[in-house]
């Protein structure tokens, strides 16, 4: 909890800060320019996940070996991926007018053309050096991710701070800065975990198979479905905003999101951890104690509505506060905000479990069907209606509501075991 809320502050004070020395379009520029990066880490192929619940499986059933090789063969075959997508970007990036694509000043064109190809490099590197995190996820230790989340936002915030002090403002130096250090961070505890804690399953060439490949993959395609779904479901707003509405635009937005995403952060904090933990029950068949864990989470859900009518009381007063007069953000995009955080964090309640057992075929339909709606509503409720942001996140929410039905279903389906056809895959 230290350690999260820590980050919690310094990636609010990280804001007003980036916007000083950016200045507000430059801000959108490169929150669009994050989102657009964030597309990619659909290249994991589901790898990191399903490595998380084949790890836990095999460490619970006592079969290390089995164990190694997942880690051995999750590693390097994202590591193949990830060079032959960076040797491909790096060749297509000099066609592309950049600065066309996030509808930004066509000066930025040049710096845009050398900044994309490192963001993305250290993107393609991060993609690598996080599936440590997805071996702790497993392994029941979450701690150490929320310090490596604490360390990066700290690191970044004083980053940032320095940039500050020099004379010009650049995009270019802000983003190699800004995507360097997680990757500095999470290659650092690659390092200390395969020379202690997980000692004996350092990746090795030798160790990788196919048939391990097979086996992450069956449950990790799946979960790769399932994140392409969610990528374009909550990482497209700032593009289509962008270009709906100009750069400038994607700030309030964000500044909204940030404020309202206190209560997703802070709620991730407390069921994060009963994903492997259900992975584990389940292979053991403790149906008692996934009930109850449920339970638990449901009590603890029940207070998220009343804290989030708190936040939208207070919300003017918040953003003045944090980041001054200079950014307005409407009361119908905070209300939208709420009513987003309240469905996701409902939602959250049963994917962690649906998501332990790996039982996620529903999810991948219903997935497929929101992102097919989602991106053309929002143009239909941004644009047409002249919503603008606030249609964008509603037609988010309206994508997601149908899942607060299906989700509780198929969970007391699978915990009374009488799940049949899709909802037992």
């Amino acid at each position: 909890m230290f350690y999260k809320m820590g980050s919690i502050l310094a990636s609010f004070l990280i804001v007003p800060l980036t916007i000083s020395y950016l200045n507000t379009e430059n801000y959108g520029v490169w929150l669009t320019i994050s989102s657009f990066i964030g597309w990619f880490s659909f290249f994991d192929i589901g790898l990191g996940n399903g490595l998380r619940n084949k790890f836990a499986e095999a460490k619970a059933l006592g079969n290390f070996k089995d164990a190694k090789a997942f880690v051995s063969t999750a590693y390097y075959t994202i590591g193949i991926i990830s060079l032959i997508i960076v040797i491909i970007f790096t060749i297509v990036n000099q066609f592309i007018n950049w600065a066309q694509i996030f509808n930004a000043k066509s000066d930025l064109q040049n710096e845009l053309t050398i900044l994309l190809p490192i963001v993305f490099s250290f993107f393609a590197l991060r993609l690598i050096v996080s599936l440590i995190t997805s071996i702790y996820q497993a392994d029941q230790n979450h701690s150490i991710q929320v310090k490596v989340q604490f360390f990066g936002q700290a690191l970044s915030l004083f980053a940032i701070w320095l940039l500050t002090k020099m004379d010009k403002s650049s995009l270019l130096v802000f983003g190699v800065a800004f995507s360097a250090l997680p990757v500095i961070i999470l290659a650092g505890l690659n390092i200390f975990a395969f020379r202690t804690t997980f000692k004996a399953f350092k990746p090795k060439l030798s160790l990788w198979k196919k048939k391990y490949l097979k086996e992450i993959t069956g449950l990790g395609f799946r979960f790769f479905i399932v994140q392409i779904a969610a990528m374009i479901l909550f990482s497209t707003d700032n593009f289509i905003i962008s270009k709906l509405f100009g750069p400038e635009e994607v700030v309030p937005y964000n500044v909204a999101f940030k404020y309202f995403s206190i209560i997703t952060m802070i709620y991730t904090i407390i069921i994060a951890p009963y994903w492997s933990s259900f992975t584990e029950a389940y292979s053991q068949k403790d149906f008692n104690w996934i009930k109850k864990s449920v339970k638990n989470i449901q009590k603890i859900w029940l207070l998220v509505p009343f804290v989030l009518t708190g936040m939208v009381c207070t919300a003017d007063w918040f953003y003045e506060f944090w980041i001054g007069d200079n950014i307005h953000v409407p009361l119908k995009l905070s209300l939208a905000m709420a009513l987003f955080v309240l469905l996701l964090t409902f939602n959250m309640i049963y994917v962690n479990f649906i998501n332990g057992v790996g039982k996620i075929k529903v999810q991948l339909i219903t997935s497929l069907i929101s992102m097919a709606i989602n991106i053309p509503l929002s143009i239909y409720l941004g644009k047409y209606l002249g919503w603008g942001s606030t249609g964008v996140i509603l037609a988010t929410c309206f994508s997601l509501s149908y899942s607060v039905i299906l989700r509780p279903l198929q969970y007391h389906k699978i915990i009374n075991n009488n799940a049949e056809g899709i909802w037992n895959k």
